[in-house]
């Protein structure tokens, strides 16, 4: 069964594919520093080589055969141009030089796909599975079974993710804040993950057929450290995925470190 395992201390999760071994993270927000100076005229140190090389590094460290990245490689909402195409240029051919890269097309990846359509593979906004093994009563219809499920979540899925034994996804930036005995706070990137409720995880229900054995969802934290995100524990907040929290009814917070935090909604 294709495994998703987070490294630890790390945004990133490797994959079991079968034939392969990936490398998963979300939301790189590549030229988030460009996008802050136009939007709010926040002008801060460009951390792009820094982003660059810790993608290269986890990809030599964990020794994968392919990187896949679940939305949002870039940051602004337009097709890329100037300073963030320059670094997507840079960041896309440190990467495909090392391994090949898969993009999920995330909201913020417009044009993205296009610009880079001769060094990506790309999967559309609505998700696919990926590493599926042949049923074993495959009766000659080309079904399969299994695989690790990949979106990046700002839209609705398609049905046939259900199927897979784990699904991956992006948009959330899941972050939690931790108090201490004194008062003082700080927040940190996590991971939430929980068995999926397939009927709240497609728009339209009526006619699926619910696996008996739903998948695990995996909520990927962000990658970029500087992107924001949903605190999972702070009242008011609320999630952005469309099948969110009701896909995941019951689910466990970690923290890069693997530390487990419980059940995120009693943080």
């Amino acid at each position: 069964m294709p495994r998703v395992e987070p490294v630890v201390g790390e945004p990133a999760a490797v994959a079991d594919l079968g034939e392969e071994r990936a490398l998963l993270v979300a939301d790189v927000h590549a030229g988030i520093e460009v996008g802050l100076r136009y939007e709010r005229g926040v002008e801060l140190d460009d951390r792009a080589a820094e982003r660059r090389e810790h993608l290269c590094d986890l990809l030599a460290e964990t020794g994968v055969d392919r990187l896949v990245v679940l939305g949002d490689l870039a940051h602004r909402i337009a097709a890329p141009e100037g300073e963030e195409r320059e670094e997507l240029e840079t960041l896309i051919r440190a990467v495909t030089d090392r391994v090949p890269m898969t993009l999920v097309e995330g909201n913020h990846d417009a044009g993205v796909a296009e610009a880079f359509a001769a060094d990506l593979d790309v999967i559309g906004a609505g998700g696919a599975v990926i590493g599926e093994r042949a049923s074993e009563e495959d009766d000659g219809d080309g079904r399969t079974e299994g695989g690790v499920a990949v979106l990046h979540g700002h839209t609705w899925p398609e049905p046939a993710l259900c199927d897979a034994d784990v699904v991956c996804m992006g948009h959330e930036h899941p972050q939690v804040r931790l108090e201490d005995s004194v008062g003082g706070s700080r927040v940190e990137r996590a991971w939430l993950r929980g068995r999926l409720d397939p009927a709240a995880f497609v728009e339209d229900a009526a006619n699926l057929s619910a696996p008996d054995d739903p998948p695990e969802l995996v909520v990927f934290p962000a990658f970029n450290e500087r992107s924001g995100g949903t605190w999972v524990n702070v009242e008011g907040q609320s999630f952005l995925a469309p099948f969110l929290p009701d896909a995941l009814p019951v689910g466990d917070a970690y923290l890069l470190n693997g530390t487990r935090l419980g059940d995120f909604r009693r943080i």
